[in-house]
This record gives structure tokens, sequence and C-alpha cells, in this order.
């Protein structure tokens, strides 16, 4: 397998006319640009991060149509995650809009919500994520996840982690766009350091709802 050396810029582009064309004619007659600037760099790039983060899931390229009202066959950006609990890993995307890359606690049983919920009310272990979340929101990193409109039941409103404990699911992000190094073998070093940067929260959750 070849080394990884970027997303070129020409997956970005299959992407933006994929939005304007989400058709089987189109695929068809440019699937040969997804396979070389999209999927063949995903694959290299998870290759090359595996030592360190673990083995990926790549995602089909194909929409489960099967419930939704939009019957748009494919999905407008490749993504691939690596889990360390359920539910739980990092992230990383390439669509028309550049790179993406996420992690966190993305979705769970209703056990491992409450057990989340029960270890924010800690005040040692819910301290600890305060200032995790601090320093990733410091670095640039945006703060998101599934939230209750109001307190879940059994804490106060006033207590001093309710925004926090209202989390469904919890999860970090940075939007990267497509900076110069995108389309280079620099990429794998940026994405490498963002998800580095990004580790003290998904050991943090993985052993909370792991």
């Amino acid at each position: 397998m070849s080394g990884f050396g970027g997303f070129p810029l020409a997956g970005l582009d299959f992407y933006e006319d994929l939005e304007a064309d989400n058709s089987k004619a189109f695929w068809n007659a440019h699937k040969d640009v997804y396979e070389q600037s999209v999927k063949a760099p995903m694959v290299a790039l998870t290759a090359e991060l595996e030592p360190d983060f673990g083995t990926a899931k790549i995602f089909r390229p194909y929409r489960d149509v099967r419930f939704s009202k939009d019957k748009a066959p494919y999905k407008t950006a490749q993504g691939a995650v690596v889990g360390v609990a359920p539910g739980t890993g990092w992230y990383v995307q390439i669509g028309a809009a550049g790179l993406f890359i996420g992690g966190g606690f993305y979705s769970g049983t209703p056990t491992q919500v409450a057990q989340l919920r029960a270890t924010i009310d800690e005040e040692v272990r819910g301290g600890e994520l305060e200032a995790i979340l601090a320093k990733l929101t410091k670095a640039g990193y945006l703060i998101g996840g599934d939230k209750l409109k109001t307190k879940p039941k059994g804490y106060e409103a006033d207590h001093p982690r309710i925004d926090l404990l209202r989390h469904k699911s919890l999860t970090c992000s940075k939007e990267f766009g497509a900076p110069p190094w995108l389309d280079k073998p620099r990429a794998a070093k940026e994405i490498r350091a963002a998800w580095e940067g990004m580790r003290p929260l998904i050991e943090w959750l993985a052993a909370v709802v792991g």
C-alpha cells in the first residue's frame, strides 16, 4: 500500500459536484475520482494513524434511504472513525468544505448516559472534565453533543455542572477547511496532532462509558 500523500483537492471538487447532482449517473461517471482522490487517501491515512490510535472503520459512501424522505443515494462526505469504547472514539471527514475532525461520546445506551452523568456529578471527576473541555476550547475546538433542554431527572437546576449534565452525547470538533497542507503528506501530521489534542477527553469518556 502506498503511503499517505494528502487529500487531493479533486476530492473536494468531487463532493461539491455531488451535492449538486446526487445521482447514480453522476456517481458512475466520476467513481474513479472518488476511488483515487477520496477513498484511497482515507485508507492510507487511517493506516498511518493506526499504530497510535487503533484500527479505523471507513464508512461506506452509500446512504441508507429506507426510512428517509431524502432519497439521495450517496453521502456528501467521507468519514472514518476509530472506536475506543461503545459510541466513543476519534473521527475524521473529508467533503466539499474540506477537512473536519472530531471525537468524543457520540451515542450510547441509557445506562451509558446515566453513568456519564453520575461521573460528571462527582466533584473530582466532574472537575477533571471541566478542565479538559476548557483546555480544548482554548485550543480552538468546538464542544458539542445532544443536550436536554431542561435539567435531567435527579439533578438540581443550580448544580455547578448542570450544563454538562444535560448532555446525552459529548463531542469536540474542529473545522480545518482546505489549508495549504491538505493535499500534502503533512496532513497526516496535522490530523495526528489534532487527535492527540483530544486524547484526554477520549480517554476520560472511554473510562466512564466503556
